[in-house]
This record gives C-alpha cells, sequence and structure tokens, in this order.
C-alpha cells in the first residue's frame, strides 16, 4: 500500500486558513482512500519548539488531534495518528540526512528567509527543520504529503535528498511525488494558501496582530461571520476569480468552495457576472458560520482519553516501520 502522511503544527489554536488549507482537505483524503492507502497523520511536536508555543504545548497537541477526529476523520487500521517526538528515529535520521544536505540548498529555503529576515540571529531549528520534514516522509516512504504552496520547496528538498540517498547507497527511500502530482492527488488546480481577511496580498496567520484578519477556530460563529463581512474586498464591482487583480474577493470564492465540498470552477461559475460583494460576503459568511458551529460542537464531545489511547496505537505501529527503515539507513552508511 502507498502512504499518504501529513501533519499540523501544534503551537496555538489554529485559523480557518489552517483548517480549510491543510486539515479538512486532509480529512476528506484520509477518509476517501484510507481503504487502499495507509494514512499517517502525526502531530509534529519537535516543529512546534522552533518558534514560540501559544500555552501548554501537550495541551495543543492533544487538541489538534481533536480538531482531526471534529472535522470528521475516519479512523480505522489503515489511519494512523502519532507524536512526532515519541518515534526518536525521526531526530536520528535528521542528523544523518543533514549530512546528505548541503548548506546552499537550505539556506535558500523560502521559508527560513521569511522567518530569519530582519533578525540578528535565529535558532537552527528554524534553518534545520526542512531537513526534519524530509525525515518525517522518508521514514514512511511516503508518496504523497499533502502540503500548502508554501511547502513545495520543502517537498522538493525531501526529493532531492532521497534521490541524491539512493544514487548513493541504493534503492533505499521511496521518492514522493512531485509538487505538481501532489496538489493533481488532492484534487486542486493549485496548492491552497487562504489569505488575510484585511491584507489579502498575504497567507492568514494566526501570528498576525489584527484579529479582523483572521478567523480562529475558537471564534464564535457571529464572531466569524463579522469577520468575512468587513473583509477586504476592492472597487472594480465584479465577482471574478483573479489572485492578482482582485484577490480579496477571489479568497472568499475560494473559502466558499472549500467549505462547500463544491469544485471551485462551479462556485465561481455560480458567481460570475454579479456585482454585488456584500451578497457574497453574506453567502461565505453564512457558510463560515454553519461549518464553525458544527465543527465546535463536534469538537466539545471528544475527550482527552480517546485521543491518547490513538497515540497509543498510532506509535507503536510508527516505531516498528520508523525504526525498520532507519535500520537500513544506518546498513547503508556502515553504521551498522
Amino acid at each position: 500500500m502507498k502512504t499518504i502522511l501529513t501533519g499540523i503544527r501544534s503551537n496555538s489554536v489554529l485559523t480557518l486558513g489552517n483548517y480549510l488549507g491543510a486539515l479538512l482537505p486532509m480529512v476528506r483524503l484520509a477518509n476517501k482512500y484510507s481503504a487502499e492507502y495507509t494514512v499517517n497523520i502525526f502531530v509534529p511536536d519537535l516543529h512546534s519548539i522552533i518558534s514560540e508555543v501559544d500555552g501548554d504545548l501537550r495541551e495543543n497537541i492533544v487538541r489538534t488531534v481533536k480538531y482531526y477526529l471534529a472535522a470528521g476523520l475516519l479512523v480505522n487500521k489503515n489511519v494512523h495518528i502519532y507524536r512526532q517526538s515519541f518515534v526518536p528515529a525521526h531526530s536520528e535520521l535528521c542528523w544523518i540526512l543533514d549530512c546528505v544536505a548541503t548548506m546552499g540548498e537550505t539556506s535558500r529555503m523560502i521559508q527560513y528567509k521569511e522567518k530569519s529576515k530582519g533578525q540578528e540571529s535565529c535558532n537552527v531549528g528554524i534553518f534545520n527543520y526542512p531537513i526534519l520534514m524530509a525525515a518525517d516522509i522518508l521514514l514512511y516512504d511516503a508518496t504523497y504529503v499533502p502540503i500548502g504552496e508554501d511547502q513545495f520547496q520543502h517537498i522538493e528538498l525531501a526529493r532531492n535528498l532521497a534521490m541524491r540517498f539512493n544514487n548513493r547507497f541504493g534503492e533505499v527511500f521511496t521518492i514522493p511525488a512531485s509538487t505538481a502530482e501532489q496538489v493533481k492527488f488532492m484534487g486542486v488546480s493549485e496548492g491552497i494558501r487562504i489569505r488575510d481577511l484585511l491584507n489579502p496580498e498575504k497567507k492568514m496567520s494566526k501570528s498576525t496582530v489584527a484579529d479582523g484578519s483572521k478567523i480562529m477556530l475558537s471564534d464564535s460563529p457571529e464572531r466569524a461571520r463579522k469577520k468575512i463581512m468587513g473583509a477586504t474586498t476592492d472597487s472594480l464591482g465584479r465577482i471574478k476569480f483573479d489572485m492578482f487583480a482582485q484577490p480579496g474577493i477571489s479568497n472568499l470564492l475560494q473559502i466558499e468552495a472549500l467549505i462547500s465540498g463544491v469544485p471551485l470552477q462551479d462556485v465561481i461559475s455560480t458567481w460570475a457576472g454579479e456585482t454585488k460583494y456584500g451578497d457574497l460576503k453574506k453567502k461565505v459568511g453564512e457558510s463560515v458560520a454553519g461549518e464553525l458551529a458544527t465543527f465546535q460542537e463536534k469538537l466539545a464531545k471528544i475527550s482527552d482519553e480517546e485521543v491518547l489511547g490513538l497515540f497509543e496505537e498510532g506509535e507503536e505501529y510508527a516505531n516498528d516501520v520508523a525504526n525498520k527503515k532507519l535500520f537500513e539507513v544506518q546498513k547503508a552508511f556502515g553504521l551498522r
């Protein structure tokens, strides 16, 4: 069975952007393919500590898994949920891949440039975490890694490291699918990136200071509706999907498509020729409020004990698979 793998950092409460751009598409993929694929959903807690954690990390980790379940994840024998730090092979393979990667290719990562920009110094984890991400993927021979467009570079780095290693030592790693294949597998035309409601030139981020720029999964449905109504649009007076000329309007259309599960092109066709931005905002606001209400109702019913039980089962599986792959790598290097 091929493997699908994904994870979401647990630094704080997630935004609607995290939910629509990463979590919900992954849940839909897992439910669709878990009869024929192995599905690994892990909590990248080691990635979480490269930047400040909002609140208690242990609580955030459990809450992240609750988010998956509240979003409708159906757990069966092919779905495995585990914590990254509870599988030590991730860290050891990261070090070995550090010795395969080059400073040049790692320093070209856009995420590193953005996170270190304007700082006198930054922690080494910010520079190194794409290598750890490669280890996360390669340990499980993952073919598909559903991601947002800001992670495309990291998928290509994982592919390059796997190919470099295989060329040197033989076929040890499965090469992940290319970013174009990843996007096609996710069933979207391009990487999903939900935009800041007040500045749609940027992605929606939980670290943004302005409260109206983001919708948190902890926001009340009515509060979320008001934020949609206050979203920045433009003065063109036409509803058209164009992320360059009309990013605000395009963002609203994308949100509507993702919540409804309707193909984006169908949503675009529905609104083609319309001129009243208020009507679009009202519709999207209703959709977001309804989604949040249902999500929060389900979330409240999921216990910590249920999540810890999933971790116990998932980590037994993950350690078994990861340790076998790590042993292959160690033998290739002559460490075993």
